[in-house]
């Protein structure tokens, strides 16, 4: 019965017991080795009481439905209790909710199910696999009155059989029809062999063969009942009981096991209604030591052909762990893997190694997809649109400066010192296409490089200017001679000494951390698994970029405290105020730069982010500087060249004294031509300077200061 209820997948389910020897150890003995195989777990074991009260039945029909998904029902019962159970199962509306499994009390009698045939439909029940025993069959239709006196039963039997009554001492009161003693079985009467016949026989049998095998054993040669076989206990007879082996009367092997039990075969039923509204049992398998069950052959209620359920929970999907109740092995909740869990194991999930993520049936566990910042994306296009526009600025600059190289304008900005600066805000536009492109060694090196290169450039020159210019007009107001270190060659040496420091740091990076790429799995670890990707990106952390670009932004600073303080020098004689009010955007762009890039360390976006708003930061301050400083002179020498040409010469004296009187020069500033506003002193003051001992006359128009 246990292997039928596995082999239906039924794993919870209840027992019905008469009260009595059999009805009890038989379900005693189901629920003990049900415990022993496992699989199966009892959800109540209710008892049928010999004398039952009114409403007992409904009552424990009731009880059944405690439990309502332990719809298998064990019955060791009487047929008179199954068929009051299977009664009060009907009067509670319950026809083809439960799903009766009966033992051989079952088996397939008419009785427990006339007239409710409805609600006993699809009962499964067992019955020992039995034999027709013909030589019965022959001695048993061949007794009469006349030759089995010896049976007192059989008179009574005889009136029973054939319905009449033997004389004035008969056992059928109220009988007219006198028995004649000719009657015949199975002529005069239907006669079936009843189905424990071989049972009875073999058992016959097997003490005749102990006993037998004893009196050889302890009679050997004497004939008849020995001292030694007189006085034997119950043990020593049992012994030899479980020892005999013979072929039963059905041509089976009648042995028995060290319990005393004979092998078990059975034939097992199921109670069905056909499509012609007629009920029968139909064999639908059999048992002898092992289950050989038809399932198809199986029919349950009529308008439903699936195979109905006894389940205490239904099987937990994909990527759920069971979590047992507590005390019932069958009963479970269950708990879905969440967040990067998988299900290792029917009851447990662990968590994904950290480059994975669950699968979409979380039964295991995947490589996280890697991204990087792509050429299409708007993140990428956006900057490198301001950078492609930015070089082509610059290299249009680049191409006027130097084919109108030795022009007054061109030589008045300072040179070198143009070219220099031009340099670093190429650079600056150029890094935006090396911090999109694909991490890889070579690109991770050329970023460390040229990440604060361009800055450095652009703001060492710059400084390298607005101290020149500072020191000028400070010496200028002490004495008449010029400052040390302010010729083209010097002031490029100071530059050059300042991008060094930049270099040597960066020299200094790679020494102590060798650039490389790096998979980054926690910037874009989302709550949600599907949406986690790592992020492909070189080994350059914040506070790395900072450093990078720390010297730079120094440099800048200090740069924007010499514009402060050269801002009152007049327009008229240098470019101190454009470098000025380049260096406050500056700054201000930085100073945004600053809480957009820092604060967006924990956006799932931050790749994105930080990425164009550090190269749109770059591109931007390289084109306040190329739009401030240099797009003016262009625009007077491509449309103005008039404007371009030589002024007339003044000594650094007068200069010097031109400085201190600012609101004078300033209202003769618009009587001048705008090249003459526009022009810084000459590059060439050393020079001057050297070829007059006392006074010392300067062109304005052609140097730098």
């Amino acid at each position: 019965m246990l292997d039928i209820v596995t082999a239906m997948g039924w794993n919870y389910v209840s027992t019905l017991a008469s009260e009595g020897n059999y009805g009890e150890s038989g379900v005693e003995a189901f629920v003990q080795i049900s415990r022993e195989m496992g699989g199966v777990c009892i959800a109540q074991s209710l008892k049928i009481p010999r004398e039952p009260r009114p409403g007992e039945f409904d009552k424990i029909i009731r009880r059944l439905l405690e439990t309502p998904n332990a719809r298998a029902i064990i019955m060791f019962a009487n047929e008179d209790d199954i068929r009051r159970v299977l009664d009060a199962a009907k009067r509670s509306n319950q026809t083809g909710h439960f799903l009766w499994v009966g033992s051989d009390s079952w088996g397939s009698k008419i009785s427990p199910v006339l007239h409710q045939e409805r609600v006993a439909e699809g009962a499964i029940t067992i019955l020992p696999k039995r034999a027709t025993v013909e030589a019965f069959d022959r001695y048993f239709r061949s007794r009469s009155l006349s030759n089995n006196r010896r049976n007192v039963w059989f008179a009574e039997f005889w009136e029973e059989n054939f319905g009449c009554k033997l004389g004035m001492h008969g056992k059928r009161p109220g009988s007219l029809k006198k028995c004649t003693g000719l009657e015949k079985v199975g002529r005069d009467s239907s006669y079936e062999q009843e189905g424990k016949v071989q049972f009875v026989m073999d058992a016959v049998y097997a003490m005749a063969h102990a006993l037998h095998r004893m009196h050889r054993d302890y009679c050997f040669g004497y004939p008849g009942l020995c001292p030694r076989m007189s006085n034997i206990n119950g043990k020593e007879l049992l012994g030899y009981i479980r020892s005999v082996n013979f072929n039963g009367s059905a041509g089976t092997p009648v042995v028995f096991n060290q319990n005393g039990d004979a092998p078990g075969r059975y034939d097992i039923f199921q109670y069905q209604i056909t499509n012609k509204s007629t009920a029968e049992y139909k064999v639908i398998g059999q048992w002898a030591n092992k289950l050989h069950l038809n399932v198809d052959g199986m029919r349950w209620r009529t308008s439903d052909p699936t195979l109905p359920v006894s389940v205490c929970s239904v099987p937990c999907q994909m990527g759920e762990r069971k979590k047992i109740v507590k005390g019932v092995s069958c009963c479970w909740h269950c708990e879905r893997c969440e967040g990067y869990h998988f299900q290792a194991s029917e009851f447990s999930c662990e968590l994904c190694p950290y480059e994975q993520r669950p699968d979409r049936n979380r039964t295991g566990c995947i490589p996280i997809p890697i991204i990087k910042l792509e050429w299409h994306s708007a993140w990428a296009a956006v900057p490198v649109f301001v950078a492609v526009l930015g070089i082509l600025a610059t290299s249009f600059v680049v191409v006027t400066f130097s084919r109108y190289n030795d022009t007054p304008i061109v030589r008045a900005s300072g040179r070198e010192m143009s070219y220099v600066l031009l340099t670093g805000i190429f650079l600056c536009y150029v890094i935006t296409f090396l911090m999109i492109a694909t991490p890889c060694l070579a690109i991770c090196s050329f970023r460390r490089v040229f990440l604060g290169l361009g800055m450095c450039f652009s703001y060492a020159a710059l400084l390298t200017k607005t101290n020149r210019i500072h020191r000028i007009f400070e010496q200028g107001k002490k004495s008449v001679a010029a400052p040390r270190f302010i010729s083209p060659a010097s002031q490029l040496v100071i530059t050059f000494s300042l991008i060094s420091v930049q270099l040597l740091g960066v020299f200094v990076w790679f020494a102590v951390d060798p650039p490389h790429t790096v998979v980054d799995y926690g910037e874009q670890r989302t709550s949600d698994p599907e949406k986690a990707r790592g992020v492909l990106k070189c080994d350059i952390s914040d506070l790395s970029l900072i450093c990078s670009l720390g010297y730079s932004i120094l440099l800048m600073v200090t740069c924007t405290v010499y514009a402060i303080k050269t801002r009152g020098v007049p327009e008229t004689f240098n470019e101190a105020k454009p470098i000025g009010f380049t260096m406050y955007t500056t700054c201000i762009i930085w100073l945004a730069f600053i809480p957009i890039f820092f604060g967006t360390a924990q956006s799932a976006e931050r790749m994105y982010i930080q990425t164009t708003t550090l190269t749109i930061s770059l591109s931007l301050s390289a084109s306040v500087s190329l739009g401030m400083l240099y797009m003016p002179k262009v625009y007077i020498i491509i449309f103005h060249p008039e404007q371009n040409v030589p002024k007339r010469k003044r000594s650094f004296k007068a200069i010097v004294t031109a400085a201190t009187m600012s609101g004078k020069l300033v209202q003769k500033g618009s009587d001048r031509p705008n090249g003459e506003v526009k022009t810084e002193l000459c590059e060439s003051m050393e020079t001057n300077t050297a070829s007059s001992t006392k006074t010392t006359y300067v062109s304005y128009s052609n140097h730098a200061i």
